[in-house]
């Protein structure tokens, strides 16, 4: 959307969407420090006391009702309840998993993610009329994590994000939440896409529509959400013929390794985060999770061929590689491990089972492309197993 062109409103619609910032951060803070609760105002009580100093009691009374009637809440944990008095029109996302579930309701891409090259836009490609210039996305992370400056200089409605990734992995402060929160616009969103994080632990997870369904809440699109919601049940059931039986189904590792050559590889267990949805709907076995190769969230160590060839996975699934194309990476990669004195005797290697193993971030346009990819590389599926027209036609508003 528009940067300008409503200045008549912003004022007010500003000042609103800074109050349930400040509800935000004080609800942050209190979970954080695990004091029990916060003070709290009603938007209706807030704007009947400024009314009160200036105008009438009739005017007040008036006018109190009108913003009451335009205004919604929508809560998501750790953050609380976010109080809005009209529908945001501008926004950031931490990933591309809330970017995607953005796109899915027809919104213009937001302005800026912590990483634009891991939001795989050529995902869109898979879809009629629908796609995403990702030149005008703002790197947000740089070398000292996130700087706070560029937040006043987008001045976005709504930071959908969840604040405790900025406090434990982008060098913030519960007052740089606070001051951004009042400031410019509230935060919104929850990390879910790894149950990784021991900083995740005293507040719940989401599951990827659940996220979706509070992001449409947002942005009052939820109609569109039921609909992806209705297509996501029709692309299970169809997936469900195609998903071998348990013992049929191989024993996969997943593993980050990028650039053409790689030998180190940092590894991933299979756990219910949405980076692994894909994997969980296919069901696919996880090799590492019987071994003693740790997982990288616990240490960030990485692993190198020869651990490989100890655990000598079926398949063997590659991050880091989504912006090769299927024949790139075959040409890159593949052949590289084919022609390596260790790589090449993996069991994966051997019998063509290497394969990209999907975003880490993915929403729901997202997670259809590379589940129903992955169904047909381990499965053999024929067919494609969900509407790509219909995904179009929901995110353009042809419901």
């Amino acid at each position: 959307m528009a940067n300008d062109g409503h200045s008549g409103r912003e004022s007010t619609r500003r000042e609103y969407l800074q109050y349930g910032g400040a509800v935000v951060a004080g609800g942050l803070l209190a979970g954080c420090t695990g004091s029990g609760g916060s003070e709290t105002t009603t938007e209706s009580e807030a704007e009947t006391t400024t009314a009160t100093a200036t105008e009438t009691a009739a005017e007040t009374e008036t006018e109190t009702t009108t913003e009451a009637s335009e205004s919604y809440s929508v809560s998501i944990e750790p953050v609380g309840e976010v109080t809005f008095d009209s529908v945001p029109e501008t926004w950031i996302a931490n990933n591309g998993s809330w970017a995607d579930m953005g796109i899915a309701l027809g919104l213009d891409a937001p302005m800026g993610v912590w990483l634009p090259g891991r939001y795989h836009t050529q995902y869109y490609d898979e879809i009629p009329d629908v796609s995403v210039d990702k030149s005008s996305i703002r790197q947000l992370w740089g070398d000292s994590g996130v700087g706070k400056e560029q937040f006043y200089d987008m001045n976005v409605d709504v930071h959908v994000a969840d604040p405790n990734f900025l406090l434990n992995r982008g060098q913030w402060s519960e007052g740089d939440i606070e001051e951004i929160s009042t400031q410019v616009g509230p935060f919104f969103g929850n990390s879910s896409f790894s149950r990784g994080y021991a900083w995740h632990e005293d507040y719940r997870y989401y599951s990827l529509y659940e996220a979706f369904e509070k992001l449409a809440q947002v942005f009052q699109r939820e109609d569109r959400f039921e609909a992806f919601e209705q297509v996501h049940e029709e692309f299970q059931a169809n997936l469900a013929p195609v998903v071998p039986a348990q013992g049929e189904r191989p024993s996969a590792a997943v593993v980050w390794g990028g650039g053409d050559e790689p030998e180190e590889f940092y590894p991933y267990i299979i756990d219910e985060g949405t980076s692994f949805k894909h994997l969980n709907d296919l069901k696919v076995n996880d090799a590492l999770a019987t071994t003693d190769v740790k997982d990288f969230y616990s240490n960030r160590g990485a692993v190198d061929f020869e651990t490989l060839l100890e655990v000598d996975p079926e398949v063997l699934l590659l991050r880091g590689q989504e912006a090769k194309s299927r024949e790139e990476f075959q040409n890159t990669v593949i052949s590289f491990m084919e022609n390596h004195e260790v790589a090449s005797e993996l069991t994966a290697v051997q019998n063509d089972d290497v394969y990209r193993a999907g975003a880490l971030y993915q929403g729901p346009i997202t997670n259809l492309v590379v589940t129903d990819r992955l169904a047909q590389t381990l499965y053999d599926a024929d067919e494609r197993l969900f509407d790509a027209q219909r995904v179009s036609d929901i995110v353009n508003g042809n419901l």
